[in-house]
């Protein structure tokens, strides 16, 4: 169920349609603007079992923003062998977007999607440059700092809110 805004809905993406949508938003932020070599950029959890990817649109169809969920084998195998942690990634803004919300809405969105799986907490890996951001929605920096694409990065993990039965 996509979460309304005054400009724009997030939601799971559902079929081929939104999943383009996904790699378009990736494409312009990661291989276009950061200079990501396209091979590093998608991989093998993109159409994986376990991978759920959130969109963000807006009111006209216009995608603004994707994130990824990773669970299960996946999920252990970027953050380090939990899995009851899932790991979140490919957090994506297009530059006309940035500053509304988008990505909020987008972590926001991913950390329910691991919730409803029954996840504990999300591990991710932030660009050096994006601590902050993260820091702000609760996320914990762990690990020395380590290239990721050419791009500094470092671990970070938040512990989520359990609901009571």
């Amino acid at each position: 169920m996509p979460s309304p805004s005054s400009a724009y809905a997030v939601g799971v993406a559902d079929g081929e349609a939104d999943l383009q949508a996904c790699f378009g938003v990736r494409r312009e932020v990661f291989v276009v603007e950061q200079r990501v070599p396209e091979e590093l950029e998608y991989d093998e959890y993109d159409s994986g079992h376990g991978t759920v990817h959130v969109l963000a649109r807006r009111a006209d169809g216009e995608p603004l923003g994707t994130g990824r969920l990773l669970t299960g084998a996946a999920a252990v195998a970027k953050n380090g062998g939990d899995a009851g942690v899932g790991a979140l990634g490919r957090l994506a803004v297009a530059k006309a977007a940035r500053g509304l919300g988008v990505g909020v809405a987008l972590v926001r969105a991913i950390e329910a999607a691991a919730a409803e799986r029954g996840l504990v907490a999300v591990d991710l890996h932030a660009q050096t440059q994006a601590l902050g951001f993260y820091e702000r929605l609760g996320y914990v920096a762990y690990g020395p700092e380590f290239p990721d694409a050419g791009i500094p990065h470092r671990a970070m993990r938040k512990t989520l809110a359990q609901q009571e039965a």
